[in-house]
């Protein structure tokens, strides 16, 4: 797992190898969820409400650079740093 970004107290990440659909793995102290990077919505696990609002934003703001760490993982390249939220 590689951390892409910190933010806020939040932890995002990406594997190498993962299924379908595209995402990244976020932990926020206890809580952890995945989130969809293209329709930008947490699809398992919880967050509470303000962290799972930055996470969204977050999500938008990067989904291009997102998906474009998503297709390195998928052919074993290396994934990028993305900027946290301000």
């Amino acid at each position: 797992m590689v951390q892409l970004s910190w933010f806020h107290g939040i932890k995002v990440s990406m594997f190498y190898s993962d299924h379908l659909p595209p995402h990244v793995h976020v932990e926020y102290g206890d809580y952890k969820a995945i989130v969809d990077i293209q329709k930008a919505v947490i699809i398992s696990g919880r967050l509470p409400r303000k962290q799972a609002s930055f996470v969204i934003a977050w999500t938008l703001l990067h989904q291009d650079e997102l998906m474009d760490n998503w297709h390195n993982a998928c052919h074993g390249k290396e994934l990028f740093k993305i900027d946290p939220l301000r």
